[in-house]
């Protein structure tokens, strides 16, 4: 079995997707086979954004999965751009066929990073949330978080669920151009909280060996 790390984040529209094609890049400049896989999407009308985004890079950086269509990377996706939940109308999670993608993806690559859809406690059907399937797929944990004023609640509350959920994870801050004033009022308290700032942009080799090291 590949490295398995999922990436989750605070809310939906953190930088996952960012994130996780950076993670990609970065592990195959260290040497390492990587595969990737978005278990769910929604919001697909016509076809899966992320996923084709994914699978683009994906024949970039690993040629043994050259011959992979979207429907290996993003195997269930919706129309309504909602929670798997309400999107499927409370389908239950078809975890056979996630696994079934990963298995055969786990066989050309080293790391297979996982992305999620929305946050921890976005509902995939009425008896799993997003945060289960973390643990039923024997995953490490990114947490994507945001960097502007309400970061220190977000980001508590996320670490706060993967910690009582006993799941290995480190966290990353997306910080955007906007988000001048997190280094004066946010980074402080991290810095008291023994919570290592690490930034996508700046220090995506230290996120990937951090995760890696797990």
């Amino acid at each position: 079995m590949s490295k398995r790390i999922f990436i989750t984040a605070t809310n939906t529209d953190i930088g996952k997707t960012y994130t996780t094609k950076k993670l990609m890049q970065t592990y195959t400049k260290m040497g390492l086979k990587v595969g990737v896989i978005k278990p769910i999407e929604t919001g697909v009308a016509d076809e899966a954004q992320d996923g084709e985004a994914l699978l683009e890079l994906l024949k970039q950086c690993n040629p043994l999965l050259w011959h992979l269509d979207v429907e290996d990377v993003v195997p269930i996706t919706y129309a309504l751009p909602a929670a798997p939940f309400v999107a499927s109308k409370n389908k239950p999670l078809d975890l056979a066929l996630i696994l079934e993608k990963i298995e055969f993806m786990e066989a050309s690559c080293d790391v297979l990073l996982i992305e999620g859809a929305g946050g921890l406690y976005v509902p995939i059907d009425s008896k799993t949330m997003m945060i289960d399937l973390i643990r039923k797929l024997d995953a490490v944990a990114l947490l994507v978080t945001h960097c502007s004023l309400g970061c220190i609640n977000d980001t508590l509350l996320s670490h706060k669920a993967l910690e009582s959920y006993g799941i290995s994870h480190a966290i990353a801050f997306n910080c955007r151009e906007e988000d001048v004033s997190f280094a004066e009022v946010s980074e402080p308290y991290f810095s008291h909280a023994k919570i290592d700032v690490m930034k996508v942009d700046s220090d995506i080799e230290k996120i990937a060996a951090a995760l890696y090291n797990l």
